[in-house]
């Protein structure tokens, strides 16, 4: 891991939550960091609490299941930066309860669009810059879950109560494999890409569930990934959960 190189970051998803505490604990350790959200006034606000801290923040507006937005966003980015040296793809949905057999397969579609293709989107679009980064400092960080891996859904009992969260699942099983790709295309060019849980974060988007991990504790997880540097060339193509290796 790597701390005195000052690196360009884009959190996507980050005008609260995790994403927003990701951000924060970045910029925290110098680096410049780039919120990313969909809203203009949610992202210029999240920026705003992190500024008046001194901290080195910026905004930008995208929708990563808008190709327009997407590509408008790098346009906006490249316009203040000549490289990208970390994307963290934190920007995700949940998806409608429903067995597998009786979902609607837009619901499916639904997800997908943003766990996955915006995820492809995103990275595709921004590649060029992060492309830029010094040798050893590029990094793409796909924030992933626990549900994504086929192995322990098939073999976990635990995690059947989950069931009804298939669409869910399936996106991030999809996610894992296209980082897997992904990993493996860009490891000759020291570009580290990472599928990393940081468990079940107590958010918005699940009632702030009870017995789930704060933004803060669930960001630590993700910020070594983020931070890699030429020292950490075998950590690539990697799926960790809570900080242990988790099965694909």
């Amino acid at each position: 891991m790597s701390d005195s190189y000052s690196k360009v970051i884009l959190v996507t998803g980050a005008n609260d939550g995790l994403g927003f505490e990701i951000a924060k604990q970045l910029a925290e350790k110098g680096n410049k960091v780039y919120i990313g959200a969909r809203r203009a006034d949610a992202g210029k606000e999240a920026v705003s609490k992190l500024t008046q801290k001194g901290l080195d923040a910026h905004f930008v507006q995208i929708d990563v299941t808008n190709p327009e937005s997407v590509k408008a966003a790098k346009e906006a980015f490249e316009k203040e930066n000549d490289r990208l040296d970390v994307l963290v793809n934190n920007a995700g949905i949940l998806s409608a309860m429903a067995n597998p057999s009786e979902a609607d397969y837009k619901e499916y579609q639904r997800v997908l669009d943003t766990n996955l293709f915006g995820v492809i989107s995103a990275t595709t679009t921004f590649m060029p810059l992060i492309k830029k980064a010094k040798p050893g400092y590029g990094a793409v960080v796909n924030v992933t879950s626990g549900l994504g891996s086929n192995q322990a859904n098939a073999t976990v009992e635990e995690l059947r109560q989950f069931l009804m969260a298939n669409a869910y699942s399936v996106s991030k099983a999809a996610l894992n494999s296209y980082t897997i790709g992904l990993a493996n295309e860009l490891r000759d060019q020291k570009i580290r890409v990472n599928c990393i849980c940081p468990g079940l974060v107590k958010t918005k988007f699940n009632g702030y569930m009870e017995g789930a991990k704060i933004p803060e504790e669930a960001a630590k997880y993700i910020l070594p990934w983020a931070l890699l540097g030429p020292e950490d060339d075998d950590k690539t193509c990697k799926f960790y959960s809570s900080g242990e290796v988790r099965a694909w």
